[in-house]
């Protein structure tokens, strides 16, 4: 059972992370990963050496891959026009949270992440951002980008670029939700073919769900969405030019539900909210409407829809949040550092629904493996070796897929994305007992 918290202890992370910012001025910096013996070794890093490595890469544009740290960079893209569910602050602001994504991306899958924040006006001066500054990265991350942007400029930047590009707030929020899903589903007993979804919000996350659920074998008809002007359905015309709106509109309702939020729940087996900051946002009057053994994950950020007691006391069996100070967190830390180790580790050139799919089932296998409950649906962040497992599963269905530009037998891809995730756990423990890293 979740306790209840007073307003002390929910507050309590928000007091501490700034104080810790003030002290820190930061979370991340660059260091080194070659030796510097003596101030002759500059001519091998630096000038003069280093030109006959630029002489090779010119001749063969791959080489970048392998005689830079091109292979294993990635850029986390962000404009701060949808930061954490606090909306619109710019790029100055969204910068501590792409630090922190960085962060994650490095002690949990030793992928080395560089925030851009970047100030435009337009979604195609983001795209031609990211497209200028595709030869330094071996992958892109787009970040809290508001909708319906997000959707054309994922789409204008996977035609264009040559290396994989996803957005985590679409395809990591959907492959964390699945997973925890799939662990939800088999503690209480129900089959995914047969179960009602209601997701509410209608956003970049929920839209990318949707898909996602169809792919794993969710029933299209059974999966029913709420925006903020109510059901999605076949009469729906204001969403005629929201084209990724309308395209569910079409596949999912099969019974032609109508209404709002209420509705949408009711008679429900599963509820995944991705709305509004809450709490107050989903009713518990409308949890007692759901069938028997509820499923409620409420994700929104940085305050669920509806407080996990709340939601229990109403009838729910499972409740999820996206706060590591309740259990079962959905949180994209479990999907993009993973995930992103098995991509550029494989080289592949993209990152497909397939792919988010199997990382998706192996957090749920991870999990499985260490018995699932109601309080254990899905892995936790500390739990590291679920990275490199799904970082495996990731590079071999690249690999299945014609995705990988590099050959490898899943031995030596277990070997590789676990030396190098637990290479990049070694060095933060090492600099915090030498002292480079001062403990607060």
């Amino acid at each position: 059972m979740n306790r209840k918290k007073n307003e002390e202890e929910l507050r309590k992370p928000f007091i501490e992370a700034l104080a810790l910012h003030h002290l820190y001025r930061g979370k991340i910096e660059v260091t080194l990963k070659c030796p510097v013996r003596s101030y002759d070794d500059f001519a091998l890093w630096y000038t003069p050496g280093v030109a006959e490595v630029c002489r090779k890469i010119a001749e063969e544009r791959e080489l970048s891959f392998r005689l830079t740290n091109r292979w294993n960079s990635v850029a986390v893209v962000s404009d701060g026009s949808r930061v954490l569910g606090l909306g619109n602050i710019g790029p100055e602001a969204a910068l501590p949270v792409m630090e922190g994504k960085a962060l994650l991306f490095r002690y949990l899958g030793g992928v080395d992440a560089f925030p851009l924040c970047v100030r435009v006006k337009h979604p195609e001066e983001l795209v031609e951002f990211v497209a200028t500054v595709e030869p330094s990265f071996g992958g892109i991350n787009l970040e809290d980008i508001a909708q319906p942007a997000c959707f054309q400029i994922l789409e204008d930047l996977k035609k264009r670029l040559t290396i994989p590009v996803w957005h985590d707030d679409q395809q990591g929020t959907a492959l964390v939700v699945l997973a925890g899903l799939l662990g939800a589903l088999e503690v209480v007993g129900k089959e995914k073919e047969k179960v009602r979804v209601a997701l509410i919000g209608a956003g970049a996350s929920n839209i990318r769900i949707a898909h996602l659920f169809i792919k794993a074998g969710i029933k299209a008809e059974n999966i029913v969405l709420c925006d903020s002007k109510g059901i999605l359905h076949r009469n729906r015309e204001d969403l005629v030019n929201h084209p990724w709106k309308w395209e569910l509109c079409q596949v999912t309702n099969g019974v032609g539900l109508t209404g709002g939020k209420k509705e949408a729940i009711a008679g429900s087996d599963v509820l995944v909210a991705l709305s509004t900051p809450g709490p107050g946002v989903i009713q518990p009057e409308w949890i007692r409407q759901m069938n028997r053994d509820a499923i409620v994950f409420a994700c929104a950020n940085p305050t669920p829809e509806i407080w996990p007691w709340e939601a229990q006391e109403a009838g729910a069996r499972i409740v999820a949040t996206g706060r590591s100070d309740f259990p079962n967190q959905i949180n994209n830390s479990l999907g993009f550092p993973g995930l992103f180790r098995g991509v550029l580790s494989a080289q592949a050139r993209a990152i497909t629904d397939d792919m988010c799919v199997e990382a998706a089932r192996a957090l749920y296998h991870f999990a499985r493996e260490r018995n699932l409950r109601e309080d254990y649906i899905i892995p936790r962040m500390e739990e590291w070796e679920v990275y490199i497992a799904e970082a495996k599963a990731v590079a071999l269905k690249a690999k299945e897929d014609g995705l990988a530009q590099r050959s490898f037998t899943p031995q030596e891809i277990e070997r590789e994305v676990a030396g190098v995730i637990e290479r990049a756990r070694a060095m933060v423990h090492q600099a915090m007992r030498e002292g480079y890293i001062v403990l607060p």
